[in-house]
């Protein structure tokens, strides 16, 4: 008797894999590798959101300063583009019944890392600040809630918040509500801390080639999203992620 692999999709068939929080744990640590690379070797900045650049942005037109806000403009423009491709992409893909968008945007992403960790020193900063941007941001509008729990996988300022909401909840009610998401919102936290610091020494060990390293943690995602795809989520491509 064949084996039917369907309940694999989630509990009782409720989640998907690009849905589960070891992909979110993952995405998140390639995430804080980004921010400690472009921030040790492009240019002493953070790719992964961009409400520093929109401070930068209005001071910049504050003072009156049209050259340095319209450079400000090209990475938050590069932020808004990621977010408008990876929304039409993700309902154009569908059609091709193949692989979820999810999987190709995690396929792509890996090999645009790879690119930008191989690019030599005299490419201008601005380049890989860019083009990281373009990723996390694709990254952070596709991938949405974990298990049920909206997150972010490109920063933590709202898992922060969370921690600090849901545990306030917890001592006060007991709840195994407000324990779970204390536990998924603390972890979001520990990974991207911990791909920061991976980031940082094998930065000191490998330089501008390091970024390679989080490109592993991106193929390891992919493999695992793309066989989901091809074999147990099959007959399951048409199914909106949550969150969507």
């Amino acid at each position: 008797m064949k084996k039917d692999n369907s309940s694999r999709a989630g509990k009782n068939g409720e989640f998907l894999e690009c849905e589960r929080k070891w992909v979110y744990f993952c995405l998140i640590a390639a995430a804080g590798w980004f921010g400690a690379y472009t921030f040790l070797f492009r240019g002493g900045v953070f790719c992964n959101a961009q409400t520093a650049n929109i401070v930068l942005f209005a001071m910049a037109v504050g003072k009156g300063d049209v050259k340095g806000a319209l450079y400000l403009l090209i990475p938050i423009s590069a932020y808004f583009a990621g977010a408008f491709f990876s929304e039409y992409m993700g309902k154009s893909v569908k059609r091709l019944h193949f692989l979820r968008w999810d999987t190709i945007l995690v396929g792509a992403e890996t090999i645009a890392v790879v690119i930008i960790g191989l690019l030599p020193k005299s490419v201008p900063d601005q380049v890989c600040q860019i083009a990281l941007n373009f990723i996390c941001s694709m990254q952070f509008n596709t991938f949405r809630q974990s298990e049920g729990t909206p997150s972010a996988t490109t920063f933590v300022t709202n898992h922060i918040r969370q921690v600090g909401s849901n545990l306030a909840g917890y001592i006060r009610h007991r709840d195994a509500v407000s324990a779970g998401k204390v536990r998924t919102h603390g972890a979001m936290i520990f990974f991207f801390f911990a791909g920061g610091a991976a980031g940082t020494v094998c930065g000191g060990i490998a330089g501008l080639p390091s970024l390679c390293g989080s490109a592993l943690i991106l193929l390891a995602v992919f493999i695992r999203l793309a066989y989901a795809d091809r074999s147990y989520e099959r007959n399951m491509l048409e199914r909106v992620p949550r969150g969507h």
